[in-house]
Formats: C-alpha cells, structure tokens, sequence
C-alpha cells in the first residue's frame, strides 16, 4: 500500500508578504546573487597596475622592487591551499569572515604606508602586506563560489562560468565606482579596494550557506538570465570606457556611469525575486490546495520476492568478492610505488600520479609560459603607458579594457569549448595552445610601442589570459579525473605566481631597471638612496616583451605536444564515464525508492513497476486495486 503526498493543484491564497520576505531571504536564489556581488568585488588584483604608481613614487621603490611586490601579490592570489584547507571544517561564514579580515588588514596597511600615516616599512613588510590582501580573493571563491558549486551541482558549468566572470569585470567594476568617488586619487582607490570587498563579503555572510537545493526544470534558464545581463554589463562598461577615452568627464558624470553600473550590478535581484516568488507559491499551492490521497493496494508477491533479494547467486557473490579483494590490494599499495604507473587519461589519477606524469609536466610549463607572461603585461601596464607617453586617464582605460575583456574570454573560452568539444570533437588543448599563440600579438604591440597599440594590446591581453584560466582547469580535470581535482586544481594555479616571478621580476623589472639608470647616466643625474627609478620611451619594455613573446612561443610549441599526445583520447567520448556513473546512481536511486514505497509509486509484484491506474472523474476520492 503506498499513499500519495500532497500535490500542486489549485490555486493558493492571497499572498502573505511576510513568508514571502523570508522566502527570498533563506531562498537559493538570493545566495547567487549575493556571489555574484562579491565576486564582482574580488578582482582587487587585476587592478595592480592603477595603485602600483603610487606605492612606487611614494616609498622611492626601483622597478624591480615594485615587480616584486607583484609577484607577492600574484603568489596571495593564486595559493589558496589555506582557504580550502579552512573550508574543509569551517561553514562558509567564517570563510568569507576570515577573507574580509585579511583583504582589509593587506590593503589599508598599504594605504597606511603610501598614505605617511605610519613610518615607512620594510620592503617585507609590504610584501606580507599585499600577499594577505590578494589570498582574500582565495577566501572569497572558496567561500561563495565552491558554495555555490555545491548548492546547484547540476548546473555547476553555468555556476563557474557566470561567477568567474563577474571577477573578470570586478576591475572595471570598481575603476568606475572609484572615479565616481574619489576622482584620480590613485591612493584612495587602496583603501576603497580594501573596505568595498570586506563589507561587500560581511553582507551576506548568513545568506551564503550550504543548503539542501532540489534541482529545478528550469535552473539552468535562471543562469543564463544573469549571463544576459551580466553581458549588459560589460557591454555598458566598453562604451562608458569608449566615451571616457573621447571625452573629459567631470566628478558628476562619473557618478552617473557609477549610478549605471550599480544599477546593472543589483538587476539580478529583480530575476531573484521572480524566481523565488515561484518557489514560494508553489509552496502555497501545496500547502492550501493537497491533492487527494490514493490508496493502493496490491496483492503481496510470494516467497519467490524474498528468495531473489535474499539469496545472491554465487556469480554475483563472486563478483563482489573480487571487487573488494582488488579494493584492499590497491588500499595495501604505498602511493609512492604506483606514483609513476599512470592509469588511462580520464580515469581518476593519484595526487602522485598526476603530479609526476608527463601530461602534468607539459600542461605546468605551457600555462607558466602564457599565463605568466599574459599576467606580466597586466601588472605593468601602469609603468608601460606611462613609458610609452599615455595621459594618466588612458591608464584606467586599459586596466578596464582588461578586465572587461578578461570577462569574455573567461565566458567565451568556456561555452565555446564546450560547444567545440560536444559538437566537432575540438580538442580543449588545441584551443588553449592556439589562445597562448594570439596573446603574442598582444607582447609585440607593447615590445615595438606601435601608436595607439596599447588599446589593442590590452583587449588581446585581457581576453586571452581569462580564457586561458577555464581551458586550464577544464583540461586537468578530464584528463586527470575528479576524484583529486580540487588539490589539482590549486596546483594549476601555482604557475602563475611562478611565471610572473620569472618573467616580470627577474625579466622586466631588471631591464627596466637597467635602461631607466642608463637615461640617468645619459643625464648626468645621480639617484639619491629613496627616490624611485623612472624610464621614458620605447626601449624601457622592449627588450622584455620580446623575451615574454619568445618565452609564450616556446610554451606553444610545448602544448601542441599535449594536443598531439591527447588528439585520441579527446576524440573518443570522454564524458562517456560520467553518464555511465549518473545512470548508475539514478538505478540506486530507483532501486531504494522501490524498497522504501516512495510516494505515488506503487510496491509491485516481484518488485516489478507497473503503472498506476488512471483515476477516474476529477481525482476526488479514493481509487482501490486489488490483484
């Protein structure tokens, strides 16, 4: 006998604004759009090259201090084995509590320092200082958006691909609100990047939470309505960047294009609202309006039943014996001596395996060659359009282009290599080789000093290192597997702090260096101990971007040996495995409902489904069967 829950017909009663109020504060959709805002806000990195200027005329650093300062801030950034590490026994809340601690604390002691508030540290102490500001960004994902991940696990593409974006416009989000604020006061925009995110994050600490989310017909619609208008967004931000560049905006016209882009900003509340003012009449409906309970009764199965479920044939015994023999010799096996006995790509590696396999090697060296060079053109492009003659306000055009454009590579990197690999068998490494040979344009543009080309080279740079991120981490986990993604996935992340020490530090902050002595040599000026190291012209970036083209072409060359020794494995159906295993667990899933009598599911002879009966007239009543 099974009895039937209630269900959603009739209509509900009049609305009850106040469970309507809690229904949109404890809801899911709420807790999206409270990470989409903080990651809108957590992109305080990308914005190196505005505040760079100001830390270096003020504390008298040469170029090859302030890169280091960079790299410092790329290593907070990307390191976030300490994030997880906290997330594993915290909830969320205290994830993004310790995040907004730490990005206040780095940045306004940066903004201390510039500012003569306090005596002027050591060169360490504003390297600890940035490194604490930029890992809040790590707190920041691990505490929204691996959330978010976990809430909507069926949609986790569309989650990914809409929150990272938002970090990807957070540049030209926060240069139009700091303009709208402070004007040019380059040393006011550290501090409002380190008070905006931390509050931005104690916001919404209750609403951001693991929940219980049942998965929706139409949850993916949802996300692509924030997609619409997060490209509203950053289509709005490229023409108020295009209109700025033309014109001279005044204090209030700034506050306007502000104005527009909170607007843009808060716009997925009103989907929010719809969508949850769904869940909550359905709630209603269920509630005011049950359906009529069905009682059906079936004639019990025989023995027969009992002896099939309680009595294992020996083939399937056998089989199970084998299993868990084979699952305790593999448990028994030290790690270290299967480290370098790689399984089929697709199949789940061991932390070791991956590590130490040539795959890994490959995929490490190329992203340490494009990521870092892509990432040595971002930070730098303060002091290179200063080099190259560009006013102060063109600056902040670049930073935004980047990040505007950052955003669309990140977006389209990772629909259209879906799309590609789903439909035409488009290997992912082929597409991420042939992003790491367009970036060259971008190097070469800056390395010749071609007039006008630092706009060009920004939209190039921007658009290839965002979509170089998703590639990344989209390849680590088909060839390596899920099982250890998420310890994988921060070792994808360690060659970007590397590549930039390399390249930016050791490359171009020593060339720069270099050249700005020799313009002050050609002078006749001495540098006093504490004044800051300027250069002028051309040959001040040149020489180290044409080492970053040459470095992002040797990694080129090293993918393409990835795509050549995955071109087989990415033409078979490698999401094959992740069907069978969903099907699988959807069986169970059938097969315990069945033994527990879910509702509207009848128990049936020889534990055999059959269809229910058709109720007769409107449903009101009861129906009876009897075998």
């Amino acid at each position: 006998m099974v009895v039937a829950g209630p269900g959603f017909g009739g209509r509900g009663s009049m609305p009850n604004m106040k469970s309507f109020a809690v229904q949109i504060f404890t809801g899911p959709w709420l807790m999206v759009f409270g990470s989409l805002l903080i990651m809108s806000a957590a992109g305080a990195t990308y914005m190196f090259s505005l505040y760079s200027t100001e830390i270096k005329t003020s504390l008298g650093y040469d170029q090859t201090t302030l890169n280091l300062l960079s790299f410092f801030k790329d290593l907070g950034g990307n390191v976030g084995v300490l994030a997880g590490l906290i997330a594993e026994v915290t909830p969320p809340w205290f994830v993004l509590s310790v995040g907004a601690v730490l990005n206040f604390f780095g940045y306004f002691m940066i903004w201390l320092a510039v500012t003569n508030k306090i005596a002027r540290p050591q060169v360490w102490h504003m390297c600890l200082y940035i490194c604490i500001g930029a890992n809040s960004q790590s707190f920041a994902n691990t505490g929204s958006l691996v959330t978010c991940v976990k809430n909507f696990s069926e949609s986790r593409g569309a989650v990914l691909g809409i929150l990272k974006g938002y970090v990807g416009l957070s540049g030209a989000i926060i240069t139009q609100l700091y303009q709208a604020f402070y004007g040019d006061d380059s040393k006011s925009l550290i501090l409002l990047i380190g008070w905006l995110p931390a509050v931005i994050s104690l916001c919404f600490v209750r609403t951001i939470r693991i929940m219980k989310v049942a998965h929706q017909a139409n949850e993916l619609k949802v996300f692509y309505k924030f997609l619409y208008i997060s490209l509203g967004l950053a289509s709005f931000l490229m023409v108020i960047i295009i209109i700025e560049k033309k014109f001279v905006f005044t204090r209030p016209e700034y506050g306007g294009s502000a104005a527009m882009v909170l607007f843009l900003l808060f716009l997925p509340l009103g989907v929010v609202i719809i969508e949850e003012y769904k869940l909550w009449e359905a709630k209603n409906r269920a509630l005011n309006n049950p359906a009529p309970l069905k009682i059906v009764t079936e004639k019990p199965s025989s023995e027969v039943c009992k002896e099939n479920t309680d009595v294992p044939s020996s083939s399937s015994t056998a089989k199970i014996l084998a299993d868990n023999e084979s699952n305790n010799d593999q448990a028994n096996v030290s790690c270290w001596k299967t480290a370098f006995k790689t399984p089929d790509r697709g199949e789940d590696y061991t932390i070791l395996q991956a590590l130490f396999s040539l795959d890994m090697l490959i995929l490490f060296l190329a992203t340490t060659c494009g990521v870092g060079g892509t990432l040595t053109a971002i930070d730098n492009l303060g002091q290179i359009g200063t080099s190259l003659g560009y006013p102060k306000r063109s600056v902040s055009t670049f930073v935004s282009l980047v990040s505007i454009w950052n955003y669309l590579g990140r977006v389209t990197a990772g629909f259209v290599s879906e799309i590609f690999l789903t439909k035409y068998k488009f290997p992912r490494p082929l597409m991420f080789t042939l992003i790491m040979l367009f970036s060259c344009v971008g190097h070469l543009l800056i390395a010749f000093g071609v007039p006008g080309g630092l706009y060009i080279a920004s939209v190039i740079i921007g658009f290839c290192f965002g979509a170089q991120w998703p590639l990344l981490f989209a390849i680590i986990s088909e060839i390596f597997g899920l099982k250890y993604y998420s310890t994988l996935y921060n070792f994808g992340s360690v060659a970007s702090p590397i590549g930039s020490y390399l390249l930016n530090v050791k490359v171009a902050g020593n060339l720069y260096d270099k050249e700005a002595k020799k313009q002050m040599a050609a002078l006749g000026i001495i540098r006093k101990a504490g004044d800051d190291l300027d250069c002028n012209g051309v040959e001040c970036f040149k020489m180290s971007f044409i080492i970053i083209t040459a470095a992002t072409l040797f990694g080129t060359v090293v993918s393409f040996l990835l795509v050549l020794r995955t071109r087989k494995f990415y033409k078979s159906d490698i999401y094959k495995k992740f069907r069978e295993e969903v099907k699988a667990a959807e069986m169970e899933m059938a097969a315990a409902g069945d033994a527990i009598g879910m509702p509207e599911v009848k128990a049936a002879e020889n534990g055999i489904n059959h269809p229910e009966g058709k109720s007769t007239g409107n449903g009101v009543g009861r129906e009876a069967k009897t075998g």
